[in-house]
């Protein structure tokens, strides 16, 4: 394998009914940084049917040229035809570094294409840098957690990353920027399309994704149980704020899993971040260090996550927060 012929940095763009994911921008960003360090183009992949329109945000926000395909058997997710265009763009176009959101969507798609291009994956990556000798530096979390590992792929190319929604920030958007808008057709082996898909049902929520509140109101161990936490509702609502959690309390099945914050939940990075009833174990940190501010209150003056916070208040979070939210109360009544 002659490394000299890859080149580029390509960053698989994730679109969900022709919406463009936040993560894949988000990576656009990142890419931005790693191709320039590089002096190579950034190259956003765009897979999907009816998108050609949306193209040109893309370069607004950052890319330098988009590949797009675009077909009708591309217009919802599946692995196979989806792993087939990325791979035929791949070993034509012959990217250095390929980028994908670790979504539902890229943890089934990233490691099958790894496999046909013969290369190596780094899933869940927290940060991205480039070396001295110009190979991709990949860190991510090993050995539950408990220490960070950075991993190269000085042999093998591209060098492949996943990298979770959060992690990465976007670019502003610059509608001045221009670039190159390529159609790539593939002739896709429909004999390999095994699986079809019958019918889409959609959940309906009406709760903010973790992930894109600006206030975060998140309980731990220390709040306890399901009745304790109306009390982190009941802030939640009197602020304007979004209810998460940590993983004791979806294992103890307090809250769901698309509410948990941290290394096997969600990556967020709020405005403001309350810590109540969280110990801040190694796992938990990995996804809210990068909140802007960060309130904590636990009754153990000695707990980890006092060397995170912004703001740390030590005591039983049951009898502080009834306080709090009656203090809050009155404020609003005063206002009102």
């Amino acid at each position: 394998m002659n490394l000299n012929e890859y080149k580029g940095v390509y960053v698989f763009i994730e679109q969900k009914s022709r919406e463009i994911q936040n993560v894949s921008l988000e990576l656009l960003g990142r890419g931005r940084g790693l191709a320039d360090t590089l002096k190579e183009e950034l190259v956003a992949v765009f897979l999907g049917y009816g998108i050609k329109d949306q193209c040109q945000d893309l370069i607004s926000h950052g890319a330098d040229r988009v590949i797009y395909v675009d077909d009708s058997r591309l217009d919802k997710y599946l692995t196979e035809p989806y792993a087939q265009a990325l791979d035929t763009i791949s070993k034509f176009e012959k990217p250095n570094i390929i980028l994908i959101g670790a979504t539902s969507t890229g943890r089934d798609l990233a490691p099958r294409v790894s496999a046909r291009l013969s290369t190596g994956l780094t899933a869940d990556c927290t940060s991205l840098e480039i070396s001295e000798e110009r190979e991709l530096l990949m860190t991510r979390p090993a050995f539950g957690g408990n220490l960070m590992a950075t991993i190269v792929c000085p042999d093998h190319r591209p060098q492949m990353s996943s990298v979770r929604p959060g992690v990465m920030q976007k670019l502003a958007v610059d509608t001045a920027r221009t670039g190159e808008i390529v159609e790539f057709g593939v002739n896709f082996d429909d004999s390999k399309f095994k699986v079809r898909l019958i019918e889409e049902v959609k959940e309906a929520k009406q709760m903010v994704k973790i992930e894109d509140a600006h206030i975060l109101v998140s309980g731990g161990r220390g709040v306890g149980t399901a009745e304790n936490f109306k009390n982190l509702e009941k802030l939640a609502d009197n602020i304007g704020a979004t209810v998460s959690t940590s993983r004791a309390m979806v294992d103890a099945g307090v809250m769901s899993h698309d509410r948990q914050v941290g290394q096997t939940g969600k990556t967020v990075r709020p405005d403001i971040y309350f810590a109540l009833g969280i110990s801040g174990a190694i796992q938990h940190i990995a996804g809210m260090e990068e909140s802007e501010y960060i309130i904590a209150i636990n009754k153990d003056k000695g707990a980890p996550i006092f060397n995170t916070a912004d703001l740390g208040i030590v005591g039983d979070v049951n009898k502080i927060l009834p306080l709090l939210n009656n203090e809050i109360s009155k404020l609003t009544e005063k206002k009102a």
